[in-house]
């Protein structure tokens, strides 16, 4: 005779099959939550960076589209990211440092007409190259992003002189 086992004995064995598996798919939903949560906060720091960096990088090509040559001088821009007239980020701008200078040689087309290429003017040009630094605080989270930047200005020989020691 065999032994087979009753269903009134498989009753519990099911109840706890039942149980394993529901806390399993529990431990996977909450995984999936927590994961879930974690990658959307990942999302969002890397759009408020990237949002820094373009302010930054705005504040940048304003100095360098402005006279900046004639008196460097640290400053602090606002900009307005996405264009609804309220500030969203404030950036501080270090004085432009003048890091290299030299001459650009005058090149005779013709020795009758005293014609050069380039910018014809009497005094010697010189072609500088520019530091500028740019630090922005995102206002959200606090993150601090700098940006190096550089610029060559052609200067003549006496904004040469008062600017690049």
């Amino acid at each position: 005779m065999s032994h087979l086992l009753s269903p009134r004995s498989q009753r519990g064995v099911t109840l706890i099959v039942g149980l394993i598996m529901l806390l399993l798919l529990t431990l996977v939903i909450g995984s999936a939550f927590t994961l879930s949560g974690t990658s959307l906060k990942s999302v969002g720091n890397m759009q408020a960076r990237d949002e820094s960096i373009a302010a930054a990088n705005i504040a940048i090509e304003q100095v360098v589209s402005s006279p900046f040559t004639t008196s460097p001088g640290a400053e602090s821009i606002d900009v307005d990211i996405n264009n609804d007239g309220v500030r969203d980020y404030t950036v501080q701008i270090a004085t432009p440092v003048c890091i290299s200078e030299s001459e650009v040689p005058a090149v005779v087309i013709g020795k009758e007409s005293g014609i050069r290429a380039g910018v014809v003017t009497p005094d010697s040009q010189w072609s500088t190259v520019w530091a500028i630094s740019a630090q922005v605080t995102d206002p959200a989270s606090g993150a601090l992003a700098t940006i190096r930047s550089g610029v060559r200005v052609l200067l003549t020989e006496a904004q040469k002189n008062t600017v690049c020691p």
